[in-house]
């Protein structure tokens, strides 16, 4: 059995966890990518926190001379959360003919966000045989978990959804896309006025791939797809969310006053030719120290169901998702394809080129 050859692309929070979760499933790490100069040049053993492993950080200008080298399996990307914020390392992929998945929120469906750029990653993978996708906590929590509940439905009126988590622990591209540290004022002006326009409007700037995506407006893609939905209109409503103390962020490394926004509250409403509404919710702030991590998804039918995950561990749940989906993407067909195509997330023990 052959080992799987992997570089991680993004060393920072996230990749502390997929790099473990590679090696302890028998995954080889062949290189490693960043942008950071305080990360550029150390060896991927001391940022584990073990002895050096004779990988050391490559700057991501130098990215594809390093994928050359090493012909990797796949390519994880753990940086950013938008796909055009990716499109670099994700073309450079997809031209390359090298598997690639992210845990990029956008990038778990950006068909309905991105059109342009993901039609063009498409075209490139298809054309070099590779595959390129998205997956994370989302893949089983706002994914998989969803469609099980309405495979077990006879009837279907509305799908309900809310998941909270802490953006201190993703790293401060995630922090700023919730608008935590924002003014009130500027969260208004930097973030809500971008889905206060009519649809026609919005679909305008989806089309030019300018649209910015709350988390659930990609996740209510997926079901839909997944679930054979057809959607007819679909909307995003941002809000701030406040404290009324200070708090303090690490990522942001600031303290944010009480009443500036800690984050936001985005919901996001689907209707369907079919009948069926899907409203779903991502809050994603700077936490209170009372504060804790949420999942609650209802399925409104006959039966009625809901299922609440409190306190899940997010983050490894997210890298454990993304490393256990890597044989999926290398025996998927090739072109950008989303993980509700690749049949459903399973457990491995280990990973390697003649095993799942």
């Amino acid at each position: 059995m052959k080992k799987v050859k992997a570089i991680q692309y993004g060393v920072g929070k996230m990749a502390i966890y997929t790099m473990r979760y590679m090696l302890e499933k028998g995954i080889e790490i062949v290189g490693a990518i960043d942008v950071n100069p305080e990360i550029v040049g150390k060896d991927i053993g001391e940022i584990l926190g073990k002895e050096k492993m004779g990988i050391e950080v490559t700057d991501a200008k130098d990215a594809k001379s390093l994928l050359e080298e090493k012909k990797p399996d796949i390519c994880v990307v753990t940086t950013r959360s938008l796909i055009g914020e990716l499109e670099k390392p994700l073309i450079l992929c997809a031209s390359m003919g090298i598997n690639a998945i992210t845990t990029c929120e956008e990038a778990f469906f950006p068909m309905n966000s991105n059109p342009i750029l993901t039609k063009k990653i498409d075209e490139l993978a298809k054309e070099n045989n590779c595959t390129i996708t998205g997956s994370g906590y989302q893949d089983i929590y706002w994914g998989q978990l969803v469609t099980s509940i309405a495979g077990s439905t006879q009837t279907i009126k509305k799908i309900k959804g809310s998941s909270s988590y802490n953006v201190e622990e993703y790293g401060i591209a995630l922090a700023e896309a919730h608008g935590a540290g924002l003014t009130l004022s500027e969260f208004d002006k930097k973030i809500a006025s971008a889905d206060k326009i009519p649809d026609e409007e919005r679909q305008k700037i989806i089309e030019k791939g300018e649209y910015l995506p709350s988390y659930m407006w990609n996740v209510n893609g997926w079901l839909c797809e997944k679930l054979n939905l057809h959607v007819k209109r679909q909307s995003q409503k941002c809000v701030p969310q406040t404290y009324k103390e200070d708090i303090y962020s690490s990522t942001l490394q600031m303290t944010i006053k009480s009443g500036d926004a800690t984050g936001m509250s985005a919901v996001v409403t689907t209707e369907t030719e079919e009948g069926i509404i899907l409203e779903t919710e991502c809050i994603g702030k700077v936490y209170a120290p009372d504060e804790y991590d949420k999942n609650i998804w209802t399925v409104e039918g006959e039966p009625t169901t809901t299922i609440t995950v409190e306190k899940p561990n997010t983050v490894e749940l997210t890298c454990a998702s993304i490393v256990n989906r890597i044989p999926d993407v290398l025996s998927s067909k090739s072109g950008y394809v989303s993980t509700g195509e690749m049949g459903e997330l399973t457990y491995k023990k280990e990973i390697c080129k003649k095993c799942d």
